[in-house]
C-alpha cells in the first residue's frame, strides 16, 4: 500500500513539473511573439532559407575550431601540469621556479583572453623577427594555450593538494624518491580526481576558439560573419550557435556523469573503510 502511495506521489510530482514547465516556457513564448519588435527580429534572425543556405559552409568551417581545440588541449594539459608541479616544489633553492610559475598563473588569469590573442596575433608578427611564424592560426593556438594553462594549472594543483600527505609519506618509506612519489603515487590520484573540472574547462575552451577570428582566422564564427555581411541577415549566427549547443550539451552531460560516478566511488570507499574499522574494533574488543 505504501508503495502505491509513493508511486502516486511520484506521478503527481512529475505531472506538476511537466505542467509548470509548459506554462513557464509558453508564457515566455507568448511575451516574445507579442513584443512590438518581434516581426523585425523574426526576419533578421529566423530566415530559414538563409539558415539552410549558410549552414553547410558554417559547419564545414567548424573543422578549424576542432583543430584549434585539439592542438591547444594537448598543450594545455602538458603545460598546466608542469606549472602546477613547479608551484609545489619544496625548498628555498627552487623558490625562483615557484615564483615564475605563480607569476605566470596570476598574469594570464588576470589579462582577458581576447587581449592576449590580440597582442600575440598582431604584436609578435609585427616585430618581423626572422624565423618567427606569422600564421594567425599558430598564434591563436599559442594564446589559448597560455590563457587556459593558467586555469588548468590551478585545477591540477587543487587535485594534488587533495591527495593526503600520508600517500607521499608511505611512498617515501618504501624507498621512492620525492619525484617518484609524485609521479607514481600523487599525480595519478590527483589527475583522476580533477577530470570533471578539466572537462568543464575544455567546454569553455571549445567555445573560446571563436576568439581567434579577431586576428584573421576564418573559422565557424568568422564564416557566419562573412555570410551575415553578404546577406544583411543575422540568421547565420543562429546556425553557429546551434552547432555549439549540439556539441556542448552532450559534453556537459558526460561531465555530470563523471562527477556522479566519482561521488559514488568515494562514498563506496568511505563505507568500506568504515566497515573495516568497525570490524577491527569488534575484534580488538573481543565482541562477537
Amino acid at each position: 500500500m505504501a508503495r502505491l502511495t509513493v508511486g502516486g506521489s511520484g506521478r503527481r510530482a512529475l505531472l506538476i513539473a511537466f505542467v509548470s514547465t509548459v506554462v513557464f516556457f509558453g508564457l515566455i513564448a507568448f511575451l516574445v511573439v507579442n513584443a512590438p519588435g518581434w516581426d523585425q527580429v523574426r526576419r533578421q534572425f529566423f530566415n530559414w532559407d538563409n539558415f539552410f543556405a549558410s549552414a553547410p559552409g558554417i559547419v564545414a568551417r567548424f573543422e578549424v575550431n576542432v583543430r584549434l581545440f585539439l592542438i591547444a588541449e594537448v598543450l594545455i594539459l602538458t603545460l598546466g601540469l608542469l606549472v602546477a608541479v613547479l608551484r609545489g616544489l619544496p625548498g628555498p633553492v627552487l623558490f625562483p621556479l615557484r615564483l615564475l610559475a605563480t607569476a605566470y598563473t596570476d598574469l594570464f588569469r588576470a589579462v582577458p583572453g581576447l587581449l592576449v590573442i590580440y597582442v600575440l596575433g598582431f604584436g609578435v608578427p609585427g616585430l618581423r623577427l626572422p624565423g618567427v611564424p606569422n600564421d594567425p592560426f599558430f598564434w591563436g593556438v599559442v594564446a589559448l594555450t597560455l590563457v587556459y594553462s593558467a586555469y588548468v594549472s590551478e585545477v591540477y594543483r587543487a587535485g594534488i593538494d587533495s591527495v593526503h600527505p600520508s600517500q607521499a609519506a608511505a611512498a617515501r618509506s618504501l624507498g621512492l624518491s620525492q619525484a617518484q612519489a609524485l609521479r607514481f603515487v600523487v599525480l595519478p590520484q590527483a589527475v583522476r580526481r580533477v577530470i570533471p573540472p578539466l572537462l568543464n574547462d575544455f567546454i569553455g575552451l571549445q567555445k573560446d576558439t571563436v576568439l581567434v577570428s579577431f586576428i584573421g582566422v576564418v573559422e565557424i564564427f568568422r564564416q557566419s560573419q562573412i555570410r551575415s555581411s553578404a546577406t544583411f541577415d543575422f540568421t547565420p549566427y543562429l546556425a553557429t550557435a546551434l552547432v555549439f549547443v549540439l556539441l556542448t550539451i552532450p559534453l556537459a552531460r558526460i561531465t555530470d556523469w563523471l562527477v556522479a560516478r566519482e561521488k559514488d566511488r568515494r562514498y563506496a570507499t568511505s563505507v568500506r573503510a568504515t566497515g573495516q574499522r568497525g570490524r577491527r574494533g569488534r575484534f580488538l574488543g573481543g565482541g562477537g
